[in-house]
């Protein structure tokens, strides 16, 4: 009766206050001993007639002008509430561009005169709110007045439609009736964060954590429901490519679409699902623990997600997927180790996800993931009395590694290199490319990432080389010795020292005062010896300013600097304590500019970062990841800044223009696989390797193994060919036609299936070889750094600019020929000559100014034998100083007739203290670290 109805309304009144709509339309609840079940959603097959009856049975309604106040006096009206039986799903406040309003009215309408504390607008009541356009959609899934937070839910930049409104697509697409039971059921979720802060008031790093309703943002929700329709069609055993930006939520997407696959079936009817275990792979030796957390927190049955941490081993994931768990997440170096064990389930199917497609997934590792996962036909020769024949051995060897029947793969990167797009791309129109994109462009337009480009300063090093007094001018390799030449230049203390300054002073000036005075910067340094070398020269210089804070140094194992004759190591120069580890350290107010050598140019977020430092050349994928480090946004950041001691700024406007918008690949520039055979025949030429060699060594690796003592003795006979039978030229080219070989084919077998036995045969053969050929040695000739010195040196601000990118696709090229490797005959050339070269490249515009006449002065202190006889353990660091102070000063007065200008300089209070104080620390350092213990 009424009275019935009346409190079935009031309990689910008070269940969705408590718990929220999403929890009520999903669990349900019991009232009085009975299930009261508010939604039914698809099931996931057609086994159940019932369940798909009550599946059709869910009623939509859709009613305008809704009055939600509970004083009933207030008219405030809502222009469009979305229920799903009888419960608000959805609100949207609607615009017409036609009578003056848009997008930008309905979010102020949101803000300014929807009191989030009505029920209705209350958090976790409706699950989501639109605005909406005749052109635009914004969304949000919980009301806060004034800081509300709209996420733009467009299908690009700008949304078209030639039959229609342009957002047409919200109420056909997403807001229709399998749509929006299929975002209630898989996608919309509740999320808490965990966040790393300095707190200012108790003076120490704290955690906050912080609940959010998700829902999906329109790429995401496409891109799985894409993914989910095509391998309907397609079934197991394909390759799909996701492009999507930074900013984009790529891990959020690859949750979903994990557990999406977990419960997968192809039809209705089937009683299996599709795929038996998904498994997520990321490309990161630690676990991405962002990733991990999101994949287990959008599961809804407890166990369902099995995570191989970082203290687990390799038996923990076999463990996993021998107990058929439905989503195992791992790292890519973990499979070779167990890939003969997994390849005994010959009856199950696999989706595997890789977060961050690059190079390595194109290499061996890639080609042990794909053994593992083999679901290759029952092996017949295992069953026959006879032994196999050896080819047949060769082609299930191929079949393991090429396509597989049984495997899927689900690939996402935000920056595809070529072969990894001709590696996952799909065909469509004659040409490769990823299945789904959201865009760098698109990113940056909606606000989700800043262009780092905007804010690009360059600078360039102009130097002079002189000879030393009484050093004979003799010849030297020349391309060897301007390369030896250059990289003294760059790591000469005057070099550290002028670039430490620029960087220092452009902190101070511009970057320490952002983000509210809380901006970081990073170094990113070309080697671990100048990351070294920076370091202690920013400790040396941040001292002398009297900074509050310092600068972290990482790089890997331990650095011997010649310099100061000792080692150093990433932990004993930042004296953290073992207590934190460097992201962490950089959050203390105390640490505020990261030195870099080859760490964290990838995968490292902090949205602190404001200032890149870059003296490292860049190039392609390399340029967009380093760079990409500033663009993580956050409140009150609203620019970035890079200054570039060495890259050209063309090239790195070109190189992030390879990923700004959308990519692909012409079926015309996609790798041959006839060049396999050209580089075969070249190879033939030399007859290092030999027929009986290629098949005497597959008898042993396919029928016996990777036995390498029963190979050793074939490898040696070609080694041997090698090194006696060729002359220099000819072993660089015969290097460099088998390393084309042994590239191109590992390539082309994880894209085609090659029935050649020949060809692989060659490859295992080749590979190894080339592991066993003699490495060449430097034969730089270090000699020379001790007959030059640097005469003059200086660094130009070439100006600020704003690398303009522009709207248009990249095409990529598949792999190619590296070349024959046969190199132009060495040229030798007097020192003297090489000299001039280099100044004449690189010393235009140099004056008297920029002359290093400070190395004189050195080279005479350092020569003084009374001062450099003290420097020993009995006499005391004040008394050292002393004499040093003395021995400078007479040093600057002899100077003065030579170079008035700088002897004043150096002369003034401040200047002269500093000078004295820094170098003479530096000199003591260096002089007793090895008498004293």
């Amino acid at each position: 009766g009424l009275q019935t109805d009346t409190r079935i309304a009031q309990e689910l009144a008070r269940q969705i206050k408590t718990h929220g709509t999403l929890h009520v339309l999903r669990k349900g609840y019991k009232d009085r001993g009975v299930v009261m079940t508010w939604a039914w959603f698809k099931p996931a097959s057609g086994m159940n007639p019932e369940h798909a009856a009550w599946y059709a049975a869910n009623r939509f309604a859709v009613v305008r002008q809704v009055r939600y106040a509970k004083n009933p006096k207030d008219t405030q009206e809502l222009d469009l509430v979305l229920f799903l039986n009888g419960i608000p799903l959805l609100t949207a406040e609607l615009k017409n561009a036609l009578t003056g309003q848009y997008l930008n009215d309905a979010i102020k309408q949101y803000r300014e005169d929807r009191n989030p504390k009505e029920p209705l607008l209350e958090y976790k009541r409706c699950l989501v709110h639109f605005a909406v356009s005749t052109e635009r959609v914004a969304m949000t899934t919980k009301l806060a007045e004034d800081k509300t937070f709209f996420l733009p839910f467009n299908q690009d930049i700008e949304n078209e439609n030639k039959n229609g409104f342009a957002t047409e697509y919200l109420w056909t697409d997403v807001w229709s009736r399998d749509s929006l039971l299929d975002l209630v059921q898989n996608f919309v979720s509740f999320q808490i964060d965990t966040e790393t802060y300095y707190d200012e008031q108790k003076h120490q790093l704290t955690e906050r954590t912080s609940e959010k309703l998700i829902f999906p943002r329109f790429h995401q929700h496409r891109a799985v429901g894409r993914l989910l329709t095509q391998i309907q069609t397609d079934g197991v055993g394909h390759k799909y490519l996701v492009k999507h930006s930074a900013g984009s939520g790529k891990s959020n997407t690859i949750s979903w679409l994990a557990h999406r696959l977990s419960g997968f079936y192809q039809t209705p009817t089937d009683e299996r699902t599709l795929f038996d275990s998904v498994i997520v792979v990321t490309d990161r030796r630690v676990l991405d623990k962002q990733l991990q957390k999101n994949v287990q927190d959008f599961g809804q049955v407890p166990g369902t997600v099995v995570a191989i941490t970082d203290k687990m081993t390799s038996q923990d994931l076999k463990a996993a997927i021998e107990s058929g768990k439905r989503i195992i997440i791992t790292t890519l170096q973990k499979f070779p180790v167990i890939s003969d064990t997994v390849g005994r389930f010959r009856d199950r199917r696999y989706a595997v996800i890789i977060d961050e497609a690059h190079s390595s997934q194109s290499g061996e590792a890639a080609r042990h993931l794909r053994r593992a996962l083999s679901l290759s036909e029952a092996e017949k020769e295992d069953k026959q009395d006879t032994p196999a024949d050896i080819d047949d051995l060769v082609l299930a060897d191929i079949k393991s590694r090429g396509h597989q029947p049984n495997v899927s793969f689900f690939a996402f990167t935000a920056t595809p290199k070529p072969k990894t797009i001709e590696l996952f791309g799909t065909i469509r129109n004659g040409q490769k490319e990823p299945f789904d994109e959201y865009t760098m462009r698109q990113a940056i337009a909606e606000g989700f990432i800043l262009n780092v480009l905007d804010n690009y300063t360059s600078f360039r090093r102009f130097y002079k080389l002189a000879s030393r007094a009484n050093v004979a001018d003799k010849e030297y390799e020349s391309a060897k010795t301007v390369r030896l030449l250059t990289s003294y230049v760059d790591i000469t203390d005057h070099a550290i020292e002028l670039k430490s300054r620029i960087m220092l002073e452009h902190f101070m000036a511009h970057t320490a005062g952002q983000i509210g005075g809380k901006a970081r910067a990073m170094l990113v340094t070309r080697s671990r010896l100048h990351a070294v070398r920076y370091k202690r020269k920013f400790d040396e210089l941040m001292r002398d300013m009297n900074l509050p804070y310092t600068a972290l140094v990482a790089f890997s194992g331990t650095v011997y600097d010649a310099d100061v004759d000792a080692d150093f190591t990433e932990s004993s120069m930042n004296n953290l304590g073992g207590q934190l580890d460097i992201p962490m350290a950089l959050k203390l107010p105390y640490h505020r500019i990261l030195i870099a050598a080859n760490k964290y140019q990838t995968g490292f977020d902090e949205p602190l970062l404001h200032t890149m430092y870059v003296d490292k050349k860049l190039g392609g994928v390399n340029t967009v990841q380093t760079l990409s480090r500033l663009n993580r946004t956050m409140s009150g950041k609203t620019s970035t800044m890079v200054l570039d001691f060495v890259n050209d700024p063309e090239q790195i406007q070109a190189d992030f223009q390879q990923y700004y918008d959308v990519n692909f690949m012409p079926e015309d520039k996609q790798t041959d696989p006839n060049t396999l055979y050209d580089a075969l025949t070249d190879l033939s030429q030399w007859a290092v390797v030999q027929a009986d060699d290629v098949a005497e060594f597959a008898e042993v690796f396919f029928r016996k193994g990777d036995n390498m003592q029963l190979l050793q003795p074939i490898l040696d006979r070609c080694v041997k060919r090698f090194t006696n039978d060729l002359d220099d030229e000819e072993q660089a080219a015969f290097k460099a036609c088998a390393t084309d070989f042994a590239r191109l084919y590992r390539f082309m077998s994880q894209v085609i299936t090659f029935h050649d036995v020949e060809l692989e045969k060659q490859y295992v053969l080749i590979s190894a070889l080339l592991q066993k050929l003699p490495k060449p040695g430097s034969n730089l000739p270090r000699e020379v750094l001790n007959e030059i010195q640097l005469d003059s040196y200086k660094v130009q601000n070439l100006g600020a600019l704003s690398l303009v990118l522009e709207a248009n696709g990249a095409e990529l090229y598949g792999m190619s020929r590296g070349g024959a490797g046969v190199g132009q005959d060495d040229v030798y050339e007097l020192l003297s000559s090489i000299i001039k070269t280099l100044n004449d490249t690189y010393g235009l515009d140099l004056t008297d100014d920029d002359k290093i006449d400070f190395d004189l002065i050195r080279q005479r202190i350092e020569a003084d034998p009374d001062l450099m006889n003290i420097f020993n353990d009995r006499n005391s660091k004040d008394n050292i100083r002393d004499k040093f102070n003395d021995v400078l000063d007479q040093a600057l007065v002899d100077f003065i007739d030579t170079k008035l200008e700088l002897y004043n300089k150096l002369s003034e209070d401040k200047a002269n203290a500093t000078l004295k104080r820094v170098w003479f620390n530096s000199l003591y350092d260096g002089r007793i670290r090895g008498i004293r213990p």
